[in-house]
């Protein structure tokens, strides 16, 4: 597995969509916390792929896609909560949650590939 950047591995790629679909869904959201929140979290995914590509290091980037993995739990939770809260309908519950998963899946895979 060789990547020349980090805008070449699909699971960044599929993390940038998420994060989009996420600012784009709760854009008019007026739970400021709950919707600082989420973001930062769903930020925070395709941010610790990129930091971690860029150390050059696969112990490093392995820890940094460890990290990213455990903000996609984070944001699967708050996408939970958002559905209780009606802040997203169940449609776009799981178009986002979906998502998380495969995006998940795919942090999975480059962690036991490096």
């Amino acid at each position: 597995m060789k990547f020349n950047s980090f805008e070449e591995i699909l699971a960044y790629q599929k993390s940038e969509q998420l994060a989009l679909k996420i600012y784009t869904l709760l854009r008019d959201c007026n739970d400021f916390g709950f919707k600082n929140q989420i973001q930062r979290a769903v930020v925070s995914i395709s941010n610790n792929i990129a930091e971690g590509f860029e150390r050059k290091g696969n112990k490093e980037f392995r820890q940094f896609l460890f990290i990213a993995k455990g903000s996609c739990g984070e944001v699967r939770s708050m996408l939970r909560l958002s559905l209780k809260l009606n802040y997203v309908s169940e449609g776009n519950f799981n178009v986002l949650h979906n998502l998380s998963v495969e995006v998940s899946k795919m942090l999975s895979g480059l962690i036991k590939k490096l």
